[in-house]
């Protein structure tokens, strides 16, 4: 009850109030002007980074978006290329099995030849050991059925003239 014996009215300010009042203006003034600055400079600063990164990833995305699109668009034209390349090499390469194709058929052709050439010559060879051997047979044989001796060179001449027409037709 130390106020009523002072007398004053409780509910009026006195001086106390108005010193702490002026102490609490220059408080807020101090912290207005030192402290408030810098950290509106780093909320500021903050605020500046976080709208360039959003700013970055747009760009980014884009970039992206971009490149994506380049990148198919190079896969298509590579998928083209090679479709046009494997087949113009499959082209090339019936060209070359053709090639081999008439070469071995040319081959062939030539050893099928040397074959029937290597015949026909066996052929004159055994015509001609027939030849000679056929005209002392004949002779023989004839002088054995006749009873006489019959020597002839033309007449074998003729019947083994008769044997080559008929091997060679």
């Amino acid at each position: 009850m130390q106020l009523a014996e002072e007398g004053g009215n409780p509910l009026l300010p006195n001086a106390t109030f108005f010193v702490e009042l002026i102490i609490f203006l220059i408080v807020l003034f101090v912290m207005w002007k030192v402290i408030l600055p810098p950290i509106q400079k780093v909320l500021k600063d903050r605020y500046d980074m976080v709208q360039k990164t959003i700013d970055d990833n747009r760009a980014a995305s884009e970039r992206f978006a971009q490149a994506k699109e380049k990148h198919a668009e190079t896969l298509a034209e590579a998928r083209a290329e090679s479709g046009k390349i494997r087949d113009d090499a499959r082209g090339r390469g019936q060209a070359v099995l053709d090639e081999f194709r008439q070469r071995a058929q040319a081959e062939a052709d030539d050893v099928r030849q040397a074959g029937e050439q290597q015949l026909a010559a066996q052929r004159e060879q055994i015509l001609g050991e027939l030849r000679a051997q056929v005209g002392g047979l004949s002779s023989t044989l004839a002088t054995r059925v006749v009873g006489e001796e019959v020597r002839n060179p033309a007449m074998v001449d003729e019947y083994v003239g008769g044997l080559s027409r008929q091997g060679g037709a």
